[in-house]
């Protein structure tokens, strides 16, 4: 493999010809072979954006000719849309301020640029009015706002649209209802469905209220958040710039620091995640449940037949898509705890937690957004009720025995319900048998129409 030499304050060191990343990116390379997980592409995305925003900062405070700026912009407009992912190699597990990507970004521009004739130096130049300590908190803020914004949300909508269409599919079909898993009272298969529904939305509003802390970013306190070497005014003509490129609501952290020692915005993000990933659980729970047979189950609900379900049962088909969003789940239940416990790790005036808080935070992003989509198109927009038995379950159950209540009271309608079971027999026959009702009566009082 041919080389180059390049240096940094440490000295010199050999770098893959090709490579348009330096020494301190090398260094990281060489110091860090933990893992494999790279720095998530959208992080590096969102340091594009930074770095753009913070040249044309300079530029007008006159730290940056507006050449120097310009082309530090152009590079970062090429690194967004994905042409040099391959210059930015370095692992999550490093330096916990994630200085080395940072330096990585710096490095990969300064190295670009100098190709295009214009030689900036990664730290002079590239990195004026900034350092680590500020622009990986910010970028991660950047990254997360655009995973809820872009990905998330879109997602979430276009899966609650879906439960919006199999509501309106079947406004008036009567279920029974189930709580504790036991038999209960009737409702409408819409109005259960309205309820999953809702379970995507709910998390959807708690995600647009931790946008705003998402958008608070830490740019301009420079080292501790006093913004030493940042001129004045810098992070709000960074945030502007970002706010044009985004269209996010990108504000300075009024606080600096606070903003780089505390993950508490991610933290609370995240949550919203989590709840998310909780709902969607209790939904693909209750649909593969409500699914499951086809002859020995429950059986109310057909699902579309994906995929075969067994390398030794033939002709056998399981729920797989509910499957695969419970497993996403529980990643992001597992990953809400590692955000948490890298959040409570701030000492003094920096989080040294930084690229693990990243990394799972837009992992948990992505995946609710795969996972809600992939639901969506192969499971619920396929999803049928099995009339028939929702009708046999209804007819055959004793918990509608809870509207002759008012009739014959609590005491004895429990006896009816009781006897019902004990005997075998329909709640009907109960009641005629205790002489409670006429037939007329009951068939009068026991309408599942009037009781949903």
């Amino acid at each position: 493999m041919k080389t180059r030499i390049e240096h940094d304050t440490m000295g010199k060191i050999a770098v893959p010809e090709e490579r348009k990343w330096g020494a301190q990116t090398q260094r990281s390379l060489e110091n860090f072979r933990i893992g494999g997980q790279r720095q998530p592409r959208e992080i590096i995305q969102a340091f594009a954006y930074l770095k753009e925003a913070c040249a044309l900062a300079n530029a007008a405070a006159g730290k940056l000719t507006e050449e120097q700026a310009n082309a530090i912009a152009a590079v970062c407009q090429e690194i967004r849309t994905g042409k040099w992912d391959d210059e930015f190699p370095l692992v999550v597990w490093q330096t916990g301020s994630g200085t080395q990507t940072n330096m990585n970004v710096n490095e990969v521009i300064a190295h670009l640029t100098a190709e295009r004739g214009v030689t900036l130096h990664p730290n002079d130049h590239v990195n004026a009015s900034q350092s680590s300590n500020d622009t990986y908190p910010s970028a991660l803020h950047i990254a997360a706002a655009l995973a809820v914004s872009e990905q998330v949300l879109p997602a979430a909508e276009r899966l609650a649209e879906a439960f919006a269409k199999l509501e309106a599919a079947y406004p008036d079909l009567i279920r029974i209802g189930r709580t504790h898993l036991q038999d209960a009272t009737p409702l409408k298969f819409a109005q259960e469905v309205s309820g999953w529904r809702e379970l995507v939305k709910a998390p959807c509003r708690m995600l647009q209220a931790a946008q705003k802390e998402l958008c608070r970013l830490a740019i301009g306190g420079t080292a501790v958040g006093t913004g030493l070497n940042a001129p004045k005014g810098y992070d709000e003509s960074v945030c502007k710039e970002l706010r044009a490129m985004t269209g996010q609501d990108f504000q300075p952290d009024a606080n600096k620091f606070h903003a780089l020692t505390s993950k508490d915005a991610l933290v609370f993000a995240h949550g919203a995640l989590k709840a998310l990933a909780a709902n969607l659980m209790k939904i693909a729970n209750d649909i593969r449940w409500q699914a499951s047979g086809p002859r020995c189950g429950m059986g109310e609900l057909h699902i579309p037949e994906n995929e075969p379900g067994s390398s030794i049962m033939p002709g056998k088909v399981n729920p797989t898509q509910c499957e695969a969003v419970t497993m996403a789940a529980v990643q992001v239940m597992g990953n809400d705890a590692a955000i948490g416990f890298a959040a409570s790790q701030g000492n003094f005036q920096l989080n040294v937690f930084l690229p693990v808080s990243a990394y799972n935070f837009l992992l948990s992003a992505n995946l609710l957004a795969g996972a809600m989509d992939s639901f969506r198109e192969h499971c619920v927009e396929g999803i049928t009720p099995n009339i028939e038995k929702m009708q046999e379950n209804l007819n055959n159950s004793l918990m509608l025995v809870t509207c002759l209540t008012p009739k014959i009271g609590y005491e004895k309608a429990a006896a009816c319900a009781k006897k019902a079971l004990h005997d075998g027999t329909t709640l009907k026959e109960a009641v005629l048998a205790l002489g409670l009702l006429t037939a007329a009566e009951f068939d009068e009082t026991v309408r599942p129409e009037k009781m949903v």
